[in-house]
């Protein structure tokens, strides 16, 4: 039985994801720092879903908090931070906060399991498309979806032979942020001529996971907004 971990998995595509792999036969742990919201979300994503409260942002609870997981077939992390933060106005307290769980949690994360990933275990890493893409706010967004560029550069050397990439999505339309605003941003720019779904970047989330070929890469899911 293949197991799936989902940080993050209790809302907006960590939950679809979750969902998806659940849908195939995996066993899925989905984690929030809310445990009754993860418990919440593993009654929806399917029976055999098993949750977990972790918090990127204290990485120094992160291995107690991950004690129970014993193997490792597809780690998925999505969890964001994407609270407005301008050079102007910087908040650092919120600034740390959000780098902290970002990079220093996805780290710590990865480094807690590696020895608990299976033969063919691989990672797949969220950043956001504001790395090529600033907008205004996005300072310290677009700081921590870089270094996550970074990050998957070292670890694929860190925990070879495992894989690890980062899917960077563009706005999605349906997502809970976006499915209720009228004219999201970008939607008539792209040259598909919509926003991406969170079905679309499960299925890309899977891609990684399943096409051994793929490592180190940064995947951009995001309808070519990139190339307008």
């Amino acid at each position: 039985m293949t197991s799936t971990l989902v940080i993050g998995g209790s809302g907006g595509v960590g939950r679809v994801i979750a969902r998806r792999f659940a849908e195939r036969g995996d066993d899925v742990v989905i984690t929030s720092r809310d445990k009754a919201r993860a418990d919440e979300a593993a009654a929806e994503v399917g029976p055999r879903t098993g949750t977990l409260a972790l918090d990127l942002a204290r990485p120094e609870t992160i291995e107690a908090a991950l004690a129970g997981v014993t193997a490792v077939d597809n780690l998925v992390i999505t969890a964001v931070g994407q609270a407005p933060n301008t050079l102007a106005n910087l908040n650092v307290p919120d600034a740390i906060a959000a780098v902290t769980m970002k990079l220093v949690g996805y780290a710590e994360t990865v480094r807690v399991l590696r020895d608990r990933f299976t033969p063919g275990a691989a990672v797949v890493l969220f950043g956001g498309l504001a790395k090529e893409r600033p907008y205004p706010g996005s300072t310290v967004v677009t700081t921590f979806n870089a270094g996550i560029t970074g990050l998957v550069r070292t670890l694929a050397i860190e925990i070879a032979p495992h894989r690890v990439n980062a899917l960077h999505s563009g706005l999605i339309g349906d997502s809970p942020k976006w499915r209720d605003v009228p004219n999201p941003p970008h939607a008539d720019r792209t040259p598909i001529g919509r926003l991406v779904t969170m079905a679309e970047i499960a299925d890309a989330t899977e891609f990684l996971l399943r096409n051994t070929g793929m490592n180190a890469h940064d995947l951009y899911v995001d309808g070519g907004i990139l190339v307008t």
